[in-house]
């Protein structure tokens, strides 16, 4: 992370942050312990995230400095992408598929299915299911369970982010490092939307079940792909 950027935005947001007193003060905004105790950490660890000794803090922590400083959603990524930015290890690609699986999907159509990995990363689909799934350009179910267009996508928006929830940490508490590096990102992007189902995710994602995406009541079936990388074909059927 070059030149203390994340420390720089934590200080300048702490100084944009309305106090709780209106008396007089020789500083902007927020004082140190203020914030500190507002995120229920030390002054001390909060001058040195800001200082730039320490940048490395956990999601906990960020997602607790989001909250005491009332971040927007927009506020809450360039926080994620500027912790993601001073980190040097990224989760491994996952590897490409068997040309048998893209014919099973291409065999599928207009059926709406596709390949997942277990961080729920869209691999593959068909057009059937880019025709419902409201994604967007976006390549993750659990990333979009928790933006703001999937709470009207989703009627059952609840129910539909708890299994996402569920998903991932069962796949990040299994070792996988994608379902865990998605896990931080979303405790900092999503905030206590998703860390309050994550922490307290108590059962496995569904292999079976109907959701609701739009107008679409639809079935699936979650369907295990032999190989090393443990993809998913999940199918959806439309229910009248």
């Amino acid at each position: 992370m070059a030149d203390n950027a994340l420390g720089r935005f934590l200080r300048a947001r702490r100084e944009a942050t309305a106090p709780p007193t209106t008396g007089r003060r020789r500083t902007p905004g927020l004082r140190r312990g203020e914030l500190a105790d507002r995120a229920g950490i030390s002054v001390e660890y909060l001058t040195r995230l800001e200082r730039g000794t320490d940048r490395s803090p956990s999601g906990q922590v960020l997602t607790a400095l989001a909250e005491a400083l009332t971040l927007t959603a927009d506020e809450r990524i360039h926080l994620y992408r500027l912790i993601k930015a001073g980190s040097t290890c990224s989760p491994a690609p996952p590897p490409p598929l068997r040309p048998t699986i893209l014919a099973t999907l291409d065999a599928l159509e207009p059926t709406a299915a596709a390949v997942l990995t277990p961080a729920l990363d869209v691999v593959a689909c068909t057009g059937g299911f880019r025709a419902i799934s409201g994604l967007d350009g976006e390549t993750n179910l659990a990333r979009f369970a928790f933006s703001e267009p999937a709470r009207t996508h989703y009627p059952d928006w609840d129910a539909i982010a708890t299994s996402r929830a569920n998903a991932l940490r069962a796949a990040a508490d299994l070792g996988d490092p994608a379902a865990a590096a998605l896990a931080f990102e979303l405790s900092i992007t999503a905030g206590a939307p998703f860390t309050d189902r994550f922490t307290t995710a108590a059962s496995l994602p569904a292999s079976t079940g109907t959701e609701r995406w739009g107008l679409h009541l639809l079935a699936f079936e979650c369907l295990f792909v032999p190989g090393e990388a443990e993809h998913r074909l999940v199918v959806y059927f439309s229910q009248h």
